[in-house]
């Protein structure tokens, strides 16, 4: 089995900074592309990042140059650091990880999310 694991968010004032990390374990045996996805009250699912296993990154059009995403491959885990938010990063943020079992599946697997309200 395979369980990603999120952690960070919360509330943050208009202009804030706020990080998320995203762990994934259990029968892995390689990991491909990390991504980012959030969804707000009312509105569909978007990609706000993702970090292939060579390292390139893609964002989102209404988050380039204000967040970034990492990832640290001995840890399996992915990171997005979020700086000058604004009322409108306010979504339900879930990490989604593209990987390889043990056994051989290529599947893509959610965490639970976490809540991000940027609010004064």
């Amino acid at each position: 089995q395979v369980q990603l694991v999120e952690s960070g968010g919360g509330l943050v004032q208009p202009g804030g900074s706020l990080g998320l990390s995203c762990e994934a374990s259990g029968t892995i045996f390689s990991v491909y592309s990390m991504n980012w996805y959030r969804q707000a009250p009312g509105k569909e699912r978007e990609l706000v990042a993702q970090v292939t296993s060579a390292g390139s990154t893609y964002y989102g059009d209404s988050v380039k140059g204000r967040f970034t995403i990492s990832r640290a491959n001995a840890k399996n885990t992915v990171y997005l650091q979020m700086n000058s938010l604004k009322p409108e990063d306010t979504a339900v943020y879930y990490c989604n990880v593209l990987l390889r079992t043990d056994s051989g599946n290529v599947n893509a697997y959610w965490g639970q999310g976490t809540q991000v309200t940027v609010s004064s």
